[in-house]
């Protein structure tokens, strides 16, 4: 099968040939008419892609079991919340710069510059002698895994089929979720018998074996134009902007006045990028993506339940170690069990929309998830423990198929120049929703906790009872367990007024088809 996709100006630009033979799929790409065709070993792309999702999704949760030996061996207990913020950061920044380039300059060589300098950053941060070099090995480790994550998809879409898209991505959702399950169980093993230093060494084998994978099974033959323009200015705006944003989450509790003025930074950063998005030939997020309405709310989607996952996966173990006072591993079961049905979930995707209109398939799950967590807003003391692993659940269900469905639709919604981009900023948007509301739900907690201290008990105390270690008995339970109860009633308020916008923002989606 041939499929032509024509530029503004009439010209053919991305040709693709399909041609299945047996259990062979062989991928012909050329960026002009009359170049030779590029046969790829499909099976040694997606060992690739799978490793390098899982070593760059590992990254999150090995590096934190291993914390707090890192801070206590580099005494860096003021510097401690930049070890993770710096690799978000970077990450955020260079995720639709890497997607642009993609676009322009071809997937493998961009692909293949990200995992070197993944590999390169992990290295360096496990033999950092001192917290600021560990902190800038880590925004090292960033830049390379801005490349890494989006790509990792779009290298999926330009490889496999739209129907058979969703079912690819399923498979390498399983190993986000193998990183989620046995992340922390490596993290321990090699701090406890080796040192902290093996969580980042382990990941250099790693980078090595994808960068062999690639370099033996993904070729593509790419022709640069002439004249390869670079929206500088729209990379220094996104970049003021996101830093900003980033920034000013990190520090809403402690110093509002100062979070205030970073979001006014961004604000305004935001709009000189839209500005220059306009105006400049090539952009580097380029507005006609968002012409399509069904894209732009794949994009919303994603971003918002991102902030919704952030939401259960740190505060309803809270909830369990804190007034059920349950251990810190049963209560951790509870994110496990949802990656688990996300995981599930993610086959169904290619079915769902094969069928049903995407609009719907999002609005039903996002009624089923907000009924659980407006249960949570009215939850008391005897609320069972159960209920928590049922929501959870659900959720993983839900964000299994919806935020799968964004991703392939998202990708299918733009021309084939512009998938790395599109892509890109769908990776850019689940960042920023967990980074965001990670920072928002943390603010509110405090906040709540705050206004509601009373009978002589300090915001300390509080802190006691939220810990997970129980060791020594709580003393006034009964008059902290309820200001516990009502921050984390608001917090989750706060995640059923983020669920409505969502489901509101579908249901005006003007999409009425199927899609394929």
């Amino acid at each position: 099968m041939f499929v032509f996709i024509l530029a503004d100006d009439g010209k053919i630009f991305y040709v693709k040939y399909f041609e299945r033979r047996d259990a062979d799929f062989m991928n012909h790409e050329t960026n002009q008419v009359g170049e030779s065709p590029i046969r790829n070993k499909r099976w040694l792309i997606m060992t690739a892609v799978f490793i390098a999702t899982f070593m760059t999704s590992v990254e999150v949760t090995i590096v934190t079991t291993a914390l707090p030996s890192i801070i206590s061996e580099l005494h860096g207990l003021a510097f401690q919340s930049w070890i993770m913020s710096a690799y978000l950061l970077t990450t955020a920044i260079t995720t639709p710069i890497y997607g642009k380039l993609a676009d322009m300059m071809g997937r493998r060589n961009i692909f293949q510059w990200g995992v070197i300098v993944f590999t390169l950053g992990s290295l360096l941060s496990g033999l950092s002698p001192s917290i600021l070099l560990l902190i800038i090995s880590r925004a090292l480790q960033g830049i390379g895994a801005g490349a890494v994550m989006p790509l990792t998809f779009t290298i999926i879409a330009d490889n496999f089929s739209f129907k058979e898209r969703a079912n690819v991505l399923a498979f390498n959702n399983t190993a986000w979720g193998l990183s989620a399950l046995v992340g922390p169980l490596i993290g321990g093993f090699l701090v406890d018998r080796l040192s902290w230093h093996w969580v980042f060494f382990v990941n250099v084998p790693l980078g090595i074996g994808v960068m062999l994978l690639v370099w033996f099974g993904y070729h593509e033959k790419v022709r640069l134009r002439k004249q390869l323009t670079i929206d500088w200015w729209g990379i220094v705006w996104l970049a003021v902007c996101l830093v900003g944003l980033l920034l000013a989450i990190q520090v809403l509790d402690r110093q509002p006045f100062l979070a205030v003025g970073l979001l006014l930074i961004a604000v305004i950063s935001l709009w000189l990028l839209v500005r220059q998005e306009r105006r400049f030939e090539n952009p580097l997020l380029s507005p006609k993506m968002f012409h399509s309405a069904t894209f732009s709310i794949q994009i919303i989607t994603a971003t918002v339940l991102s902030g919704v996952l952030i939401g259960y996966q740190v505060y309803f173990p809270i909830w369990l170690q804190s007034l059920y006072r349950v251990s810190a591993t049963t209560a951790g079961l509870v994110v496990t069990s949802s990656s688990i049905m996300w995981l599930i979930a993610s086959f169904l995707v290619g079915t769902l929309i094969a069928k049903y209109v995407p609009k719907w398939i999002a609005i039903v799950l996002i009624v089923v998830m907000l009924l659980g967590y407006v249960e949570l807003v009215f939850a008391g003391s005897s609320f069972p423990v159960w209920a928590f692993y049922v929501i959870a659940m659900i959720n993983g269900t839900g964000m299994g198929i919806v935020i799968s469905m964004n991703t392939v639709l998202s990708q299918h919604l733009v021309p084939a120049g512009m998938v790395g981009s599109a892509t890109s900023i769908l990776t850019l948007g689940r960042s920023l929703g967990q980074t965001v509301m990670a920072g928002v739900y943390g603010a509110i907690l405090n906040l709540v906790i705050r206004l509601n201290l009373h009978g002589g008990i300090s915001f300390s105390q509080v802190n006691n009872v939220i810990s997970s270690a129980h060791s020594q008995s709580v003393a006034n339970s009964a008059l902290v367990d309820p200001i516990v109860l009502t921050a984390l009633h608001a917090v989750f308020t706060c995640v059923v007024v983020i669920l409505v916008i969502v489901l509101l923002i579908n249901w005006l989606d003007p999409n009425k088809k199927v899609i394929n």
